[in-house]
């Protein structure tokens, strides 16, 4: 069976690159797809000025600033809904390449928009003008309008330029199995194997939900589909010493346990609470850089051994639980000091630096002082610069909340994950707000190893009332993704207890 879904999956990937038109045999297939993929040449089918579009709200031209193209360009992306629209002509139905030449003083990101669907966002980093590419965007023959706007505004535009994009290289898809810990035990090896199996294929579906598979979000999800998610997100925040000392008390070990039992998937994060000693703020959002005072550069450099010490204390805590898991047989595929790129959590306010040594502290004592083998590393740093090493990671997350009702596949930040290195390394989608549709997720070739939509108003607004919120992901929409053959739901998911252990990781 393991090498009929590795052929199925070479084949899926094919398609997806648009490299297969006939039914030749495998060995024909892959070398087609490596000799497209060596003569590809990007072909620019479209450019267009800035200062020529439509500019809507305070956008306006200028040229102040050196290094344009045309006769200026356009700035002024300062209020909500400020923009910049452009209008295009597709030769023929494919992948394109949205290519924005764009500058700012410091880094920025905004909305990018195709005939009104939300793209995401593009960045501009800070410099002079400089190309920012939204990727493999699909483009039907004939006009479309792309709009650029404002989400964190004040850049340039200089112009946009659309080009052909390059065919995806199937072998994305074939992510490595063998995990950081080479000591993972076997329960381990068989979850990291059947996510393996399906990796281009199939696509996990998931959740989270702060009272586990009988709590709100997983019973309207059922009520609204009649499938339950494979993968429940649960926490670890409850069970930090901060939080404890405040009386909270975790029930996510035992939520895990159970989830298990019944044959699902667990993942976790853990919104780390700063100790009390660095509380600036409310004590329940210690972990928002805003309510803390905390420093980690100096606590990672050694000028603040008492706060290294608290650190410390906090990870003793969190590993106890990691333990109970592991004597009851539960793989968890972990998910600490998530989005730190982003700065809102005191753990990535300090830069990639700090960051990158305490994520490396953390596996090295949750790994070589506690030996915990049931853990799979799902690294969600969310920037290149702050990757610790392909040592350290087994899956890569993003965490993506495009909007309301956008069901693009997002493969524009799928693909920049997957070259965060040149390791094969699974890419998961492990926090979103909408669910994104499978169907063109398969068409553009973004195919995340599972999705788990976040709690809360993005499935069930009202705390005491089960009932399904259609604010971000419609009903009748998240039947039909739930019911798609290339979603797993809990139903779908084999015996890991007993799946078989890839022969890569029998070595």
């Amino acid at each position: 069976m393991r090498g009929g879904k590795g052929k199925i999956r070479l084949l899926a990937a094919l398609m997806l690159a648009g490299s297969l038109t006939g039914c030749a045999q495998k060995t024909e297939e892959s070398e087609l797809a490596k000799e497209e993929l060596q003569s590809f040449k990007p072909e620019i089918v479209a450019s267009c000025e800035a200062e020529d579009a439509a500019l809507v709200g305070k956008v306006h031209t200028d040229a102040t600033r050196t290094g344009y193209s045309g006769e200026g360009y356009a700035t002024g992306f300062e209020q909500d809904g400020d923009a910049c629209v452009f209008t295009v002509a597709s030769p023929k139905d494919g992948f394109y390449d949205l290519d924005f030449y764009t500058a700012s003083t410091d880094y920025k990101e905004n909305y990018v928009y195709l005939d009104g669907e939300s793209l995401g966002t593009v960045v501009t980093e800070a410099g002079d003008f400089a190309k920012s590419t939204v990727s493999r965007v699909y483009l039907t023959e004939g006009g479309h309008e792309i709009r650029l706007e404002k989400y964190w505004g004040w850049i340039d535009l200089d112009k946009l330029e659309v080009a052909t994009a390059q065919p995806i290289d199937p072998s994305i898809y074939e992510a490595s199995a063998v995990l950081a810990n080479p000591n993972a035990d076997e329960a381990t090896k068989r979850l990291m194997s059947y996510l393996c199996d399906n990796y281009g294929t199939k696509i996990l579906s998931g959740q989270y939900c702060d009272t586990g598979e009988f709590g709100k979000e997983f019973q309207v999800i059922k009520k609204a589909t009649d499938k339950t998610p494979a993968v429940l997100g649960l926490d670890f925040m409850e069970y930090t010493p901060s939080r404890v000392e405040n009386g909270s008390v975790g029930h996510s070990t035992d939520l895990a346990m159970q989830f298990w039992k019944d044959g699902g998937i667990v993942t976790f994060c853990w919104h780390w609470n700063a100790p009390s000693k660095y509380l600036t703020g409310q004590w329940y959002s210690g972990f928002y850089t805003e309510s803390t005072n905390i420093d980690l550069a100096k606590i990672m450099n050694g000028e603040d051994q008492e706060g290294y010490d608290l650190l410390m204390k906090d990870i003793d805590a969190i590993a106890s639980q990691l333990k109970i898991l592991q004597e009851a047989g539960v793989p968890v595929l972990w998910r600490p000091l998530h989005e730190a790129s982003g700065g809102w959590f005191w753990w990535g306010a300090s830069g990639a630096d700090a960051y990158k040594k305490l994520y490396i502290l953390l596996y090295d004592k949750m790994t070589n002082e506690y030996g915990l083998n049931n853990l799979i590393w799902v690294w969600n740093g969310q920037d290149a610069d702050w990757y610790p090493g392909d040592e350290y990671v087994d899956i890569i997350g993003e965490d993506i909340y495009p909007g309301e009702r956008v069901y693009t596949s997002q493969v524009n930040k799928y693909l920049e994950a997957v070259h965060y290195t040149e390791a094969h390394k699974m890419v998961v989608l492990s926090e979103n707000g909408c669910v994104f549709d499978p169907d063109l997720a398969i068409r553009d070739g973004a195919m995340w190893g599972f999705w788990c939509t976040w709690n809360g108003e993005f499935v069930a607004k009202d705390i005491a009332i089960y009932t399904y919120s259609d604010q971000y992901t419609e009903e009748e929409k998240l039947k039909q993704f739930y019911e798609n053959e290339a979603v797993i739901t809990l139903d779908e998911v084999p015996d890991l207890k007993s799946y078989p252990i890839r022969e890569e990781l029998t070595k």
